[in-house]
């Protein structure tokens, strides 16, 4: 598995942790990134940073582009995988879109339901539609 890849399974790991415990992400991340059992790479360390500081509005824009589904509803590994997604589509010029959409399109198919992916990938394909009219 390719770095980046990996790292995203690990931002995604720490945000997942950080929702359902209730604990402060931020916290979590200086916590696990002392404990470097398993290592938080500084990709995956940015990911988590960057979800945390664009929260309100990555969120807002889940909420309004998802057909049907209000962000509450949404499994909590799907949530986060949307909001690392969305995060490195609209705010990592450096990751190519097909690659943010695809990298998330793959963590769904492996860590959610059979019907995560084409939900992921449809959502996002959305937000890539909009992004020339988004103000980030």
């Amino acid at each position: 598995m390719p770095a980046r890849s990996k790292a995203r399974k690990r931002a995604l790991d720490l945000l997942f942790e950080a929702e359902v415990r209730g604990l402060p992400v931020l916290d979590l991340l200086a916590e696990r990134s002392t404990a470097a059992d398993p290592p938080v790479s500084s990709y995956a360390a940015d990911l988590v940073r960057g979800v945390h500081e664009h929260a309100a509005q990555i969120d807002e824009l889940l909420g309004a582009y998802s057909q049907g589904w209000a962000l509450p509803r949404m499994p909590a590994v799907d949530r986060n995988i949307l909001r690392i997604g969305t995060y490195e589509l609209l705010w990592r010029d450096e990751v190519p879109d097909a690659v943010a959409i695809s990298e998330a399109v793959a963590l769904a198919g492996e860590l959610s339901t059979d019907d995560s992916p084409g939900f992921v990938n449809g959502l996002l394909g959305r937000l890539l539609q909009v992004k020339p009219t988004l103000a980030t």
